[in-house]
């Protein structure tokens, strides 16, 4: 029998996109009794395969001691380098499509532990917003989330979280946070503050630049890379004890994978799955901590096109935070976390041209520009181009222009490109202008906290020959109430080079955390 001690204390505190192309996704055994113990300033190098016939039990000064039948124990050091096989690329490729053929061979993982919500199982070519909310409550009941194989004092602090936001106080006013934006005030307030108070994340030291612990923070997938570097930089919520941490963070870009590792017109992700494997692998052998989990209580966060594909097998049972929230590429409610896209232009001016006119002066009803990526926004153009003067809507224009229309226009169309999510969604936000989704099966930013529908409007795909009717339906007192929610809802949609409350960085934290809470089981 293996018996493994772990010491560690309770943190809990009761107040407390270019160019189109095609592409397919491609030791030692322990007999005899043993006992290791590990302090909290311990290094971890240890891997064992632990079943569910294992045990556990506290000690009283905090320590946790595990039990493991010998026949299901294994010890190894594993690989002691955090230089991860980098794969055959070394150079950034000259030559990468975001483009993803969307009849991928889609292989069924052989892995036994990959968990599927039955909820996601079967879903209707369109999702509604409404639908999308009945997924969401559904996946809070349901039981797709699977138990740990030992239990830990981390599970259970995130437990009593659970509980104490379930029974939150209820929230009248709030000095900076407005009700009718959110699901639930009083919850997201309760489970912020829990969350400033307690989470701890384990950053894996592990994997060679570029790729790992490089944050790109300019361009188009810049959300991975400012959220890469601020996290790193946290004090208040990175721990290196791993012992003490609820989340485990995989710092990864996913653009910065697709840059040096994808080989250019080679129509395959084969070179970019070995390579996560050899990452995943080595973090198995040196640590415990995946193996507890299946992967469940680690995270990634993604903004490349193809950051769906690259993770939805390796990291399927991962919380995924990704700029592609496509429900029907397998973005699960629930569990997975809808990045904001954000097209930074500076590092250091990311705040950038904030504001735009007030309601009253700005003239235009609706106004959308931009390449002609895809399928839907020909359509638009089909339909809009030239055809009213109250309907601005091009093809590409200069900058300076793009920004004036942003902030003279009432109805920003944000309308998907390739993929579903685009930047003109927190571009719109930001300029002031009330966002008009025009992107079937997105699901938007911070979706389980946020109630969208209470500052932007949806439009399905098919009904853009009626874009017009449906904009003036909507009566100005209202037109008015949702421009003044989103001047309120910017907040959430700003980066800091030291993060603020309440800001982007920290929902995208929140959202992490709160959905880790809310998926774990009793």
């Amino acid at each position: 029998m293996l018996s493994l001690l772990f010491s560690g204390k309770s943190h809990f505190d009761n107040n407390n996109r270019n160019n189109s192309t095609s592409v397919t996704e491609s030791e030692n055994a322990i007999d005899e009794s043993s006992s290791y113990e590990l302090s909290n300033e311990d290094e971890v190098g240890l891997i064992s395969s632990i079943s569910p016939s294992s045990s556990l039990s506290f000690g009283e000064n905090g320590s946790i001691s595990i039990s493991i039948p010998p026949e299901n124990s294994r010890i190894g050091g594993g690989p002691t380098s955090p230089d991860i096989s980098p794969g055959p690329a070394i150079s950034p490729s000259q030559s990468v499509s975001p483009i993803i053929n969307k009849q991928i061979n889609d292989e069924k993982s052989k892995e036994s532990d990959v968990i599927v919500s039955p909820l996601t199982k079967e879903i209707p070519s369109v999702l509604s917003v409404s639908e999308m909310k009945d997924t969401l409550i559904r996946s809070r009941v349901s039981s797709f989330s699977k138990s740990p194989h030992w239990p830990s004092k981390a599970d259970q602090e995130l437990l009593e979280a659970r509980i104490q936001i379930a029974n939150a106080p209820i929230i009248g006013n709030h000095p900076i946070l407005h009700a009718p934006i959110y699901r639930n005030l009083s919850s997201f307030v309760r489970s912020y503050q829990i969350m400033e108070e307690m989470l701890k994340i384990y950053i894996y030291k592990d994997g060679k630049k570029p790729v790992f612990h490089k944050p790109r923070l300019k361009g188009i997938y810049a959300s991975e890379g400012w959220f890469m570097k601020l996290l790193e930089e946290s004090k208040q919520f990175v721990t290196n004890d791993p012992l003490q941490a609820h989340l485990f963070y995989l710092p990864f870009s996913s653009q910065l994978l697709v840059d040096y590792v994808y080989v250019p017109d080679s129509h395959s992700f084969h070179e970019i799955n070995v390579y996560l494997k050899n990452y995943l692998d080595a973090i198995k052998g040196r640590y415990l901590f995946w193996n507890r989990t299946d992967g469940m209580d680690h995270f990634l966060v993604a903004c490349h096109d193809w950051a769906p594909i690259e993770t939805r097998k390796l990291m399927a049972n991962c919380i995924r935070a990704l700029c592609n929230s496509d429900i029907k590429e397998g973005f699960r409610l629930g569990n997975d976390v809808s990045l904001p896209e954000t097209k930074v232009p500076s590092p250091q001016k990311p705040l950038a041209k904030i504001g735009g006119a007030p309601p009253s002066d700005r003239k235009i009803l609706a106004f959308f520009a931009g390449k002609m990526h895809g399928y839907l926004r020909p359509i638009l153009l089909k339909y809009w181009e030239n055809k009213d003067p109250d309907m601005k809507i091009f093809g590409r224009l200069k900058k300076d222009s793009y920004a004036w229309h942003m902030k003279n226009s009432k109805y920003c169309i944000c309308a998907k490109g390739y993929e579903v999510n685009s930047p003109r969604v927190v571009e719109a936000l930001v300029n002031g202008c009330v966002p008009v989704i025009l992107s079937d099966n997105f699901v938007p930013p911070f979706f389980e906290i946020l109630d969208w529908e209470s500052f932007a409007v949806f439009v399905l795909e098919k009904d853009i020959p009626n874009l017009k009717n449906i904009l003036v339906s909507i009566s100005e007192s209202r037109y008015v109430e949702m421009q003044r929610r989103v001047t309120q809802v910017r907040q959430h949609f700003l980066w800091h080079s030291t993060p603020l409350k309440y800001d982007l960085f920290h929902m995208v934290l929140h959202s992490i955390w709160y959905n880790r809470v809310m998926r774990l089981s009793a």
